[in-house]
C-alpha cells in the first residue's frame, strides 16, 4: 500500500473520523461501511471515531471476518490428522499384502 499525506491545520488534534473523511472513506460516524464497531485502528490497536491520531501513525481498515480463526485451525488439524491416518492404513495394508504373497 502506498501511504497518504493527510494536511490539516497545525497544533489542531486530528481524530480517526477527520482523516477518514479527507480520505474519502467516510462521509461520517453513522456511514454504513464504517459503521462496525472496530473496524479501524492505528497500529494494529482499535480506536473509535474520536480517536486522536498523529502525524506518522499508519491508519488502518479491517474487514469482517469470513470464518472463525479457531475453526479454521480446527479444521486444518483434522485434515492433516486424516491425512496421517490414510497414509498409515496405506502403509500396513501394504505390509499384510507382502506377507501373503
Amino acid at each position: 500500500m502506498t501511504p497518504v499525506e493527510l494536511s490539516f491545520a497545525e497544533n489542531d488534534p486530528v481524530t480517526v473520523g477527520q482523516a477518514l473523511i479527507q480520505l474519502n472513506i467516510a462521509s461520517s460516524a453513522k456511514d454504513p461501511n464504517i459503521a462496525r464497531k472496530g473496524c479501524f485502528g492505528v497500529f494494529g490497536k482499535r480506536k473509535d471515531w474520536d480517536s486522536p491520531i498523529y502525524e506518522g501513525d499508519r491508519l488502518e481498515l479491517y474487514s469482517e471476518l469470513l470464518i472463525d480463526p479457531m475453526e479454521a485451525r480446527r479444521k486444518k488439524a483434522n485434515k492433516n490428522l486424516d491425512n496421517r491416518l490414510q497414509a498409515k492404513a496405506a502403509g500396513r495394508k501394504g505390509r499384510f499384502l507382502s506377507k501373503q504373497s
